[in-house]
């Protein structure tokens, strides 16, 4: 099998950084994907005209979590080199594209949106009384870490496995990290939380201090049960914001 440079993979992944710039109503991230994939496809295919017919190929609408996109960059290079030496067909690299985009695009979702950036978020927070501003920058390390490693060991996964992909993507088990990383989310939000409601009665001398800081703990407690159970986090949210309002407005 012909085999890409060095130089030529990470140009690709490098690229593939960018998806969403080329993101657009009609095929939504399928520039992106055509953007990334050029130089590999340059290398794969000397004839412009060739090279022409396989991009297009590639323009078809396509959509998926911008970070699992890096998993199915590499799988496209696996089926175009297959391609290129005869032994694969167009069919088979559009239907391993048809086929992970919306399963990747879920787990993208569930892990980076809904536990990975809310964990990241509230740890950085709760360093606050500690580093100050500088916070912000241990927010932007920690996420900024994980989610670009994450990016190029989903690139190679792809890019070696191809097809055989899913049963890759079982291995970290991301349904268990996403719970995992939610429960430090909502330790970190009840800890910072406890820790406000003492600096602000230390401030005014309230005398029920310890309460409130107790009963902050408590209401991240249920919020997170009642979180696990499904509970819309709208309503969870504006419960807890009419609890807030009550409890400032009748403190002394």
């Amino acid at each position: 099998m012909n085999r890409l440079s060095n130089f030529v993979l990470w140009r690709t992944f490098w690229r593939s950084l960018f998806l969403q710039a080329g993101f657009n109503p009609q095929s939504m991230q399928s520039l992106g994907i055509v953007f990334a994939l050029q130089p590999a496809l340059r290398e794969l295919y000397p004839d412009e005209a060739k090279r022409r017919e396989v991009m297009q190929r590639h323009l078809t609408p396509f959509n998926t979590h911008p970070y699992f996109a890096a998993a199915i960059v590499g799988g496209i290079l696996f089926h175009e080199l297959k391609i290129a030496e005869g032994k694969g067909t167009e069919a088979e690299v559009v239907h391993f594209k048809k086929a992970l985009m919306g399963p990747l695009a879920a787990i993208g979702d569930g892990f980076f949106w809904h536990s990975l950036r809310p964990a990241v978020g509230a740890f950085a927070c709760a360093c606050v009384p500690l580093v100050g501003a500088w916070a912000g920058l241990i927010f932007l390390v920690i996420y900024n870490f994980v989610h670009l490693w994450l990016r190029a060991r989903l690139f190679r996964l792809g890019l070696h496995y191809g097809d055989a992909l899913v049963a890759q993507l079982q291995a970290p088990r991301f349904n268990v990290w996403a719970q995992r990383l939610r429960l430090v989310a909502a330790g970190c939000a009840g800890g910072l939380a406890a820790w406000l409601s003492v600096r602000f009665g230390a401030q005014v001398g309230g005398s029920l201090t310890l309460v409130a800081a107790a009963v902050c703990l408590l209401l991240g407690a249920l919020a997170l049960w009642l979180v696990e159970r499904n509970v819309s986090r709208y309503w969870i949210l504006y419960v807890m914001g009419v609890l807030a309002i009550l409890i400032g407005a009748t403190s002394p």
